[in-house]
């Protein structure tokens, strides 16, 4: 008798795909500083000058987001397996960038196209290991204190156990690349600070409505009504 393979829920196939893609693109796009609104008026308040963050946060509070979609939907031991084949894509990612960077550009390349790819693609070891570490500890934490909040308050209070879960390891995330990149290149107080105040905001103000988007369409994704 033939033993045939137990079924992906579609949410869960749907979510492992994005969340590979925004693992990657992550690094990339944290290339670029931004100062959305109001992270921008708070370092006018505070510093005299707009508040930047980089533009990786964006990536990195989607993957916070399907994770504890994933958590709320199928489990913590689904989710953080998630994560943990997170480092998959992340470290080939790294790797494969270290190819290209190490493989001459063709002649025929502008020279400044050239230049800017190597720009913003290289990183030193500290940075490449200090994202890796970052990732790990600070997506785990997220799914524990989701998972863990859901627990003792149950099936209610979505946005609360996500928004609270988001910010808790944003702040680590914050913590741990920093200091692991660039502790003894330069003082990291006021660095550490500012992340971490622009990804506490950017929290709280983007990760409870998606959530429960996510949760929606994971739902929807699965063909299923009961609500939790």
């Amino acid at each position: 008798m033939t033993t045939m393979p137990p079924a992906i829920p579609r949410s869960l196939f749907a979510f492992s795909i994005f969340y590979g893609g925004m693992v990657c693109i992550a690094g990339v796009l944290g290339n670029k500083q931004v100062a959305p609104w109001p992270i921008d008026q708070i370092g006018d308040l505070i510093w005299g000058r707009p508040l930047a963050v980089e533009a990786g946060i964006f990536a990195f509070l989607l993957l916070v987001v399907t994770s504890s979609a994933v958590a709320e939907l199928h489990g913590q031991k689904t989710a953080t397996l998630l994560v943990r084949i997170g480092f998959v894509p992340l470290i080939a990612s790294i790797l494969l960038s270290i190819v290209v960077l190490a493989v001459p550009a063709s002649p025929q390349m502008d020279p400044a196209r050239r230049d800017a790819f190597a720009l913003m693609m290289s990183g030193t070891p500290r940075i490449w290991f200090g994202g890796i570490v970052a990732y790990g500890i600070s997506q785990t934490l997220n799914v524990t204190i989701f998972s863990w909040l859901k627990g003792r308050e149950g099936a209610t209070l979505l946005w609360f156990r996500a928004g609270l879960a988001s910010i808790l390891s944003q702040i680590v995330d914050t913590l741990l690349f920093v200091t692991i990149a660039f502790v003894g290149v330069f003082p990291i107080g006021e660095l550490l600070l500012g992340q971490m105040l622009a990804k506490v905001v950017l929290s709280a103000v983007l990760v409870p409505p998606l959530i429960y988007a996510f949760v929606a369409l994971g739902r929807k994704l699965d063909g299923t009504e009961t609500r939790t």
